[in-house]
């Protein structure tokens, strides 16, 4: 058995070493490939239809339907696609494209993602709240003679 230990340890120092042979060559032919993995993960057409499902909510009930429709049928997704490939290849190396793509393409991922707005919605009251009474504060601070000689409500006494 001393032996097996002796070829676990060996491996476990000669791994770190190898993992840069991992890595992908940062060329623009692999960054490519790997923005497409991602877009195939997480289609831009998707995002724009949550996007679009979200601006709806600013519309009158009985005009949202028609709404969505309406910019699904005028966006141009085509153009957007062309543009955030391009992006990606320019401003990801093809490891950093590779490792989102492998993430966004994970059913973790994608249950996590289908999450995020049921999170937000969670999160937002106590975000507006805490915004716009720092944004109060700092009204109240850069404008004192606004405020008729008040000060902030917690600093009265």
């Amino acid at each position: 058995m001393p032996a097996l230990s002796a070829r676990i340890l060996f491996l476990a120092v000669l791994l770190p070493f190898s993992l840069p042979a991992l890595a992908l060559d940062d060329t623009p032919p692999n960054r490519e490939a790997q923005a497409d993995r991602y877009l195939a993960a997480v289609p831009p057409k998707s995002q724009i239809a949550d996007t679009v499902a979200g601006l709806a909510e600013t519309v009158p009930p009985e005009q949202r339907e028609q709404f969505k429709a309406l910019m699904l049928k005028y966006f141009n997704i085509d153009k957007v696609s062309v543009a955030i490939r391009q992006a990606m290849v320019k401003t990801f190396t093809a490891d950093e494209l590779k490792a989102l793509a492998d993430f966004y393409g994970s059913t973790v991922a994608k249950s996590a993602v289908g999450k995020m707005d049921a999170y937000r919605n969670e999160v937002l009251p106590a975000t507006e709240e805490e915004l716009q009474a720092a944004l109060a504060k700092v009204q109240a601070e850069l404008h004192p003679q606004g405020t008729g000689g008040a000060q902030p409500a917690e600093e009265k006494k």
